[in-house]
């Protein structure tokens, strides 16, 4: 049979034509009057080449052919109905959706352990697939792709396709370990600079903010380490002369667990902001806006 002649409205009206097995009711249950139903069912006998309902004492009688297609039908047309719900409304807490987040290090450890426990209690039936990126270039290609459904890191020169926005904001702390000389007297700029220095560029960059305030005081430091996982720098430091850097968040996850020293580093530093950010396709899916809307909550609390 040829897919491309059939109204979908006529199959609407056989299911109702099976469920009321009159043509008066068939129509007042989808909205159609009976003079429309008695059409519809000459269509789709003539669609069908079988009566389909024939007239009996007790109502209209289903034909062995309309009790063959009454089931896959019924089926096909409840999976239209809940394809044509999920993509105009999204329920949390009935929901089988999975999603994928393209996250950096840092929002991984900041975001996703308050996600989870929102979304456990909201909406236990998600699922929620991480990829990581290093880059503004990789999340883009994700997001671009498909691969991912939102991605959360630094600002970026987005392309044209992407949305993004504030999601929450990392101020910046210096840290040594306890008994470092340079806590011996005040930590001012020259003895700061003195020792040597861990940077953490998840790109592989040899420059983070540090360097960038202090090339526009015609400065530098001496790097001792450099390497692209934040999270390792604090047992590193505990364990060495090296002093780092790093956001606020991180040195105080690891302070219970190392004997550091944390202080204002003496030179102003901009505070980082990290953005959620997604492809202009997917901006008005409704199941899709949620999970933005859940992240940026999560993040403002």
């Amino acid at each position: 049979m040829d897919m491309h002649g059939i109204d979908l409205n006529l199959l609407v009206a056989f299911d109702a034509l099976m469920a009321e097995r009159n043509v008066t009711r068939a129509g007042a249950r989808i909205g159609r009057t009976q003079p429309a139903m008695s059409a519809a069912l000459s269509r789709l006998r003539a669609l069908f080449h079988d009566e389909l309902f024939v007239r009996s004492p007790t109502g209209l009688q289903p034909t062995p052919r309309a009790l063959d297609l009454s089931t896959p039908l019924s089926d096909a047309l409840a999976q239209i109905q809940r394809t044509l719900d999920f993509t105009q409304a999204f329920e949390p807490a009935a929901s089988k959706a999975t999603f994928t987040l393209a996250l950096s290090d840092h929002p991984a450890f900041v975001v996703l352990p308050r996600l989870v426990r929102r979304i456990e209690v909201e909406a236990p039936g998600v699922v929620v697939h991480v990829r990581g990126f290093t880059d503004r270039q990789q999340a883009e290609e994700l997001l671009e792709s498909g691969a991912a459904h939102a991605a959360v890191g630094v600002p970026a020169r987005w392309g044209t396709n992407v949305i993004s926005q504030p999601l929450f904001q990392e101020r910046f702390v210096s840290v040594v370990r306890e008994g470092h000389p340079l806590l011996a007297k005040k930590v001012t700029l020259k003895r700061f600079l003195a020792y040597p220095h861990l940077l953490v560029s998840p790109e592989g960059d040899r420059r983070g903010h540090v360097d960038e305030k202090l090339a526009e005081l015609g400065l530098s430091r001496r790097l001792g380490l450099s390497l692209p996982h934040m999270f390792a720098a604090p047992g590193i430091v505990a364990s060495s002369d090296l002093v780092a850097t790093l956001m606020k968040s991180v040195v105080e996850h690891a302070a219970a667990a190392f004997p550091l020293h944390v202080f204002e580093p003496p030179l102003a530093l901009p505070i980082t902001t990290f953005v959620l950010a997604w492809h202009r396709r997917n901006d008005a899916h409704p199941a899709q806006r949620w999970l933005r809307d859940m992240l940026a909550e999560v993040c403002r609390r």
